[in-house]
């Protein structure tokens, strides 16, 4: 290219003369600073969107209609606070994967012994198994309300459905992405229509999002519920793998850029997804304290189940909210579904490094995760089914610390994180709020386990044996968990950028960074693509 420029000649004339200018040589990663901000910012969006449906799944669903039947709106603020610390902790998972270049599944491998890693990934699969079991009954339940299909075909018609739109990740995780976000976006909708229909006050929905209260019957316990169910621990290892999905210069620029999109991008979607568990608890609660309701009606607001809700919004509102209700049911378990069955993989793939083919893995653990739902729902029907989410929300809640242990150790750990590890204030902050929630389903499983010794109907032989044998086991528990928060880290995933110039670090701080320095970390494409069978 040529530019004009003005010369001083020797004896103080001035000319102008044509320069060759050579254009500056392009670099294949320096799209990711060149972008305007807001295309930057949008080539991070997805991955916090199929993290959020965690917090929408059918068990979720379930909790917040109880909350809302049992005390209207007085424990909105409870969802707030809750979404609040669930941004933290998947801020903290979303890191780690940027940072390391591991999920989290993957990290674990290389800092524990093999006895421990085997140990963690069977705790692990059965949180994905238990997970998928409310996502799996709330689809069943729902195409039964909407084409009368009997809960086990419902059932089996998931495990289907679900591999069919995992298919998607054979054009990309974006494309998966999209669908998911579709689907919050049509749960959303289904929920604030019916919430215009029932027209909630809205001062005293603002007041129960903002005043924090607690009063009234099993109000403590219900509260405890809702926190308990937001926390999900196959959704930490999700988000670590999904983030590795982006490309990410390997420089302090270009990771705390990524971390910083992350964080905005999960913030958006966990908004999204306290709008919706706002309007669940609203139109429960506006249902069921409403005047003049019949016997039928306040024995479904006393006991709401999935399948309940709908019979109980069918005969205050009218069929087209029954129906509302089940599709928004629909997007909920399909949705949530699919995230879970993506979880599974990235849990087997990290735990045990199988060398086995994405889509066959996807197989294998969507048949897993079926198989009890098929079972109850064959034997119990529905209320087997509706006994099942509540044992399922039991197992989640003591397997989370085995996957947010981990978590918070190695996201404050040098060795890991390098110079981007937790600052003293965030290791603070997320220590507090992860023995919380770890206190509180201790406390939650604990005082279950005794009031059901204290009240059933066997022997006291048999509840002697049954003390003998889980006390111990709840001592172990307890162990491992210590075992886990106090363990001193070995393995080194940080690797400090390679440069072979001096020029090398100046480029990647301005977002140029160059593949022939080694100084991008590698794009993940077994985590952003799936190859179906030819």
């Amino acid at each position: 290219m040529d530019s004009l420029q003005l010369q001083h000649g020797n004896e103080g004339s001035k000319r102008i003369v044509a320069v060759h200018e050579s254009p500056p040589p392009t670099d294949p990663g320096k799209h990711f600073d060149q972008k305007p901000g807001w295309r930057k910012f949008f080539s991070f969006v997805g991955p916090g969107f199929l993290v959020s449906m965690a917090y929408l799944d059918p068990g979720n669903m379930e909790t917040d209609m109880q909350a809302g039947a049992d005390h209207r709106y007085e424990l909105l603020w409870v969802i707030l606070i809750g979404l609040v610390f669930a941004l933290i902790i998947q801020s903290l998972a979303a890191n780690l994967g940027v940072t390391t270049g591991k999920h989290l599944a993957e990290v674990c491998r290389a800092e524990y012994p093999k006895y421990v890693i085997y140990c963690l990934w069977a705790l692990a699969e059965v949180a994905v198994i238990a997970a998928d079991i409310p996502e799996v009954i709330g689809t069943a339940f729902a195409l039964n309300i909407l084409f009368h299909i009997p809960l086990w075909a419902g059932v089996l018609c998931t495990g289907s459905s679900t591999l069919l739109l995992l298919g998607l990740q054979r054009y990309g995780v974006r494309k998966l992405e999209l669908v998911v976000s579709i689907l919050v976006l049509l749960m959303a909708a289904c929920f604030f229509g019916e919430m215009s229909y029932v027209k909630p006050p809205a001062k005293d929905v603002l007041k129960g999002i903002f005043v924090p209260k607690l009063s009234g019957h099993s109000a403590t316990g219900d509260a405890i519920a809702l926190i308990g169910a937001l926390v999900m621990p196959h959704n930490l290892f999700l988000h670590s793998a999904l983030v590795l999905s982006r490309k990410v210069p390997n420089s302090v620029r270009g990771i705390n850029d990524a971390c910083r999109f992350f964080l905005i991008e999960s913030g958006l979607a966990l908004l999204v997804a306290f709008f919706i568990n706002v309007a669940i608890i609203s139109v429960t609660g506006a249902v069921c304290s409403a005047t003049n309701l019949s016997q039928e009606t306040s024995d479904n607001c006393n006991n709401i189940t999935l399948n309940s809700a709908s019979f109980l919004l069918k005969n205050v509102l009218g069929k087209s909210s029954s129906i509302l209700y089940a599709v928004a049911l629909l997007a909920s378990g399909q949705s949530s579904a699919i995230t879970g069955t993506y979880a599974g993989q990235f849990v087997m793939q990290g735990f045990l490094d199988l060398k086995m083919k994405i889509w066959l893995r996807n197989i294998v653990t969507r048949s897993i995760a079926i198989t009890p739902s098929l079972i109850v729902s064959i034997i119990g029907g529905s209320s087997g089914a509706g006994q099942l989410i509540i044992i399922a929300s039991m197992i989640l809640s003591f397997e989370l610390p085995f996957s947010l242990m981990p978590l918070l150790k190695f996201s404050s750990s040098a060795s890991k994180m390098g110079p981007h590890k937790n600052s003293i204030y965030i290791i603070i902050v997320s220590w507090i709020l992860g023995l919380g929630i770890i206190g509180i389903n201790i406390y939650y499983l604990s005082t279950g386990f005794v009031g059901w010794l204290t009240n059933n109907s066997l022997p006291r032989v048999g509840n002697v044996f049954i003390g003998i044998l889980v006390f111990p086991l709840m001592a172990a528990y307890i162990l491992a968990v210590i075992y886990l928060m106090f363990r001193k880290d070995h393995a080194v995933t940080f690797k400090e950028p390679i440069t072979f110039d001096p020029n090398a670090q100046v480029d990647m701080e301005n977002g140029n960074p160059n593949p022939h320095h080694g100084d991008c970390i590698p794009h993940r494409e077994d985590l952003a693509d799936v190859t179906l069978p030819e």
